[in-house]
């Protein structure tokens, strides 16, 4: 015979645990006593053991033992029970509450008989709390031998306090089989995978303005994200409305970016701009970005001009789906029985949790907000709108370039917007 643990153990809402499952959280108190007679040992969760004790808060007196074969039951304890008990893994453990502290047990993955005694609880439940320097109140001892499965035995009661949960544990329903396990968490694992398809699609649609993109929008790259913002029912618009359209607008936005800046003043500026309503790739210095940028550098005729920041307008702050029957965003820790009455929960804060479960949270974070009074160079917001406009791809240039154009506009961009608008197909014509 070993013991394992010997002397005092902490509790916490009158709960111990024996956990070998390193996925789970720790037993749920209904689902460790459904089906059961004996209420103060819960183990219908397989690899897992509830252990009530009379004391709500404070050190017991606590032992456990590993016998090799069925040890004699000692007369002094007033409550005993026996259950079964299978551990899942080589890691089997006494686990406080919360998590807070544990003891190896050591025990080997094969089938246990596990008695549990209990002596002094109606004393411990009517002190509630045992302070540092006040005496035991009450003790526990925990065996484990090996044994073939049985049914779960009360063996001795006595205080009026096992009496309480061996009568709650006689309310529990039966545990489900092991295939209406499999098919309940099947099920749950189908419903949380759609509730994540569904934030997902909620978010994007949210992203783009109360309408999913299509495939296109999707993959198209550029400045996409930057123009939806401010306007998504326009990159929407934009997408459907075809090639030929989408030139048009990405050379609409290239010469209005350049005549707002200035830089229609400048000969090889407006020699892009013919190239681009010819169809003809970008003479030099748009061929090279690195020239293009050393040209306006070096012109002399340059415009000079500045441009505070776009600000796109304010919308809604996205709102998740509501959560399915049965998902909280937080639990409470599980306090029934005596100990419930005493107990008020008014926030997440006052306790952390000890069960698994579904939260939400919500982060907003923002970083370098746009600022309208900043100054920027507005030939340098513009000449991008010239090369985005050139782009491969129809449906990109013309994104690239509103965006251009609505850097170069700063606070005005709502007046391009508009032109752009106009140059759109109706809704009803688009494809």
């Amino acid at each position: 015979m070993r013991r394992p643990v010997e002397g005092e153990v902490f509790v916490h809402y009158g709960q111990i645990y024996v956990e070998s499952d390193p996925e789970s959280y720790g037993p749920d108190l209904a689902d460790a006593f459904a089906g059961q007679r004996a209420g103060l040992c819960g183990a219908a969760i397989p690899g897992a053991l509830w252990l009530s004790t009379g004391l709500h808060t404070g050190d017991v007196g606590f032992t456990v033992e590993v016998h090799e074969e069925p040890p004699a039951l000692d007369p002094q304890w007033e409550d005993v029970v026996e259950v079964s008990f299978r551990p899942v893994s080589s890691d089997s453990r006494l686990v406080q509450w919360a998590g807070e502290a544990v003891w190896e047990l050591d025990l080997e993955e094969t089938d246990y008989r596990v008695r549990y005694c209990a002596k002094g609880m109606d004393e411990a439940n009517r002190e509630d709390t045992r302070l540092d320097d006040q005496p035991h109140l009450d003790c526990y001892l925990l065996q484990f031998w090996p044994a073939p499965p049985e049914t779960d035995r009360v063996l001795k009661q006595t205080s009026e306090i096992a009496a309480y949960w061996h009568n709650y544990a006689a309310e529990q329903p039966p545990p489900p089989t092991p295939e209406g396990r499999s098919e309940a968490e099947r099920r749950e694992r189908l419903e949380q995978e759609q509730a994540e398809r569904e934030h997902r699609l909620a978010l994007e649609r949210w992203e783009w303005g109360g309408q999913l993109p299509s495939q296109a929008l999707r993959e198209v790259l550029g400045n996409v994200r930057g123009l939806v913002r401010f306007d998504p029912a326009l990159v929407h618009a934009i997408d459907a409305a075809g090639p030929e359209v989408q030139r048009a607008v990405a050379l609409l936005a290239a010469r209005r970016a350049c005549e707002q800046s200035g830089l229609t003043a400048l000969g090889w500026v407006t020699d892009g701009l013919t190239a681009l309503a010819d169809r003809r790739p970008l003479p030099p210095p748009f061929d090279d970005w690195d020239r293009m940028w050393e040209a306006l550098a070096d012109d002399p005729h340059a415009p000079d001009r500045t441009v505070g920041e776009a600000v796109p307008p304010e919308r809604p702050p996205f709102q998740p789906p509501a959560a399915r029957p049965g998902v909280t965003a937080w639990e409470a820790p599980q306090v029934v029985g005596p100990a419930a009455a005493a107990v008020e929960w008014s926030s997440p804060q006052r306790e952390p949790r000890r069960r698994s479960g579904t939260a939400s949270f919500r982060m907003a974070v923002t970083i370098g907000g746009p600022d309208p009074s900043r100054g920027m160079s507005q030939p340098h917001m513009a000449l991008p709108a010239v090369t985005g406009a050139a782009e491969a791809d129809p449906l990109r240039a013309a994104l690239d370039a509103v965006y251009a154009g609505v850097v170069t506009y700063g606070k005005h961009y709502e007046t391009l917007l508009r032109e752009v608008w106009s140059a759109l197909p109706l809704v009803s014509d688009t494809p």
